[in-house]
């Protein structure tokens, strides 16, 4: 099994400038002194829920330069929000000052705020995701493509620099779409997952359909499955309860209006605004049991281990710990030593 980082801060004001950002830097260099795979980071926009992140790219290269061998991922670059000569240039650099680390995860977008950036992609944001993986993955290789310019006529062009790696790392992120599962495999791409919206037995399923679907296409390999998975290990269940109860109820109450919000106007679902307080506290206490029991990565190394055995068992490549959801970066960072120690013993 491999072991990343994965952020996803609910972005606050209790912290400013470079202070915002301290967790990232040093748990991402934590993780490349420790033999961490790869850090994540993900494309979000006006929402303080992933608000630190508005783009990976630019995240990425300060971890280029403030770490040695670690991988630098995006998960995810929300293809249909940008040209693909933008997205493979930005990541091209990343990689040149990275010395070839970069890999990129693909999403169509879920939320239609974010699409104040380009409206007319958001009905065909999943035909626009998959023809943008395509011509990225050309340029990526130094291949050119023709384009009309500011006069209309047809240009040619191809990206500088040129990217370091000669074919560009690439995942496909799924909510639990068995269908996305398939085309990734298809492509020739990982899957980068979560547990959010499907259950193990759902998520065993949708892996084997992958793998089937990935041989079907391509003569080696099999693919390659990360799983974002909520983290903090500790010395024991009970401290470590503790320690996440506030900050992850806190976590999960700001993501509740974001989600429900964009699903507010689809048949049979509800708007966050005609909940009372209440019952949104009964939610969150419900969700944050689920986390921490089911849906996460919490407790002690041997609990840690426990859930490592049983995502190998599922088809499971790599769990992409995601550990900025409210604790303090002390008691994070002090976490890590702990997710150090399950990743040399399940590593």
């Amino acid at each position: 099994m491999d072991f990343s980082l994965f952020y996803f801060a609910n972005d606050s004001d209790d912290t400013s400038g470079a202070d915002r950002y301290e967790l990232f830097l040093e748990g991402a260099r934590f993780a490349d002194r420790n033999g961490f795979t790869a850090v994540w980071t993900p494309e979000r926009h006006f929402h303080r829920f992933g608000g630190l992140y508005p783009n990976p790219a630019v995240t990425g290269a300060a971890l280029a330069v403030a770490t040695e061998r670690i991988q630098i991922r995006a998960g995810s670059v929300v293809a249909p929000l940008h040209h693909p000569l933008r997205i493979a240039e930005d990541w091209s650099v990343v990689d040149n000052l990275s010395g070839g680390r970069v890999g990129i995860s693909f999403a169509s977008g879920w939320h239609p705020a974010d699409f104040v950036m380009r409206p007319e992609a958001h009905s065909t944001r999943r035909e626009v995701m998959d023809e943008t993986i395509d011509t990225v993955r050309r340029l990526w290789r130094g291949e050119s493509v023709t384009l009309p310019d500011g006069k209309n006529e047809p240009a040619e062009v191809r990206i500088f620099p040129p990217a370091v790696q000669p074919e560009l790392p690439f995942w496909i992120t799924s909510a639990g779409s068995a269908d996305t599962f398939r085309k990734a495999g298809a492509q020739g791409g990982g899957v980068l997952t979560h547990l959010l919206s499907q259950d193990i037995d759902e998520l065993r399923t949708k892996i084997a359909a992958y793998r089937e679907s990935y041989r079907a296409h391509h003569a080696e390999g099999s693919g390659h499955v990360v799983l974002m998975l909520h983290t903090f290990l500790g010395s024991s269940t009970e401290e470590v309860r503790e320690l996440v109860r506030g900050p992850l109820s806190g976590y999960l109450k700001t993501s509740f209006g974001l989600i429900s919000g964009s699903i507010g106007s689809r048949p049979g679902t509800f708007d966050s605004a005609d909940i009372k307080e209440s019952d949104v506290a009964y939610l969150v206490e419900r969700g944050f049991n689920r986390f921490f029991e089911r849906q996460g990565m919490f407790g002690t190394v041997e609990q840690g281990e426990r859930v490592v055995d049983l995502l190998q068992e599922v088809g499971v490549d790599e769990i992409g710990c995601l550990v900025d959801f409210g604790v303090s970066t002390e008691q994070t960072l002090k976490s890590l030593e702990f997710l150090a120690e399950l990743k040399n013993r399940r590593g």
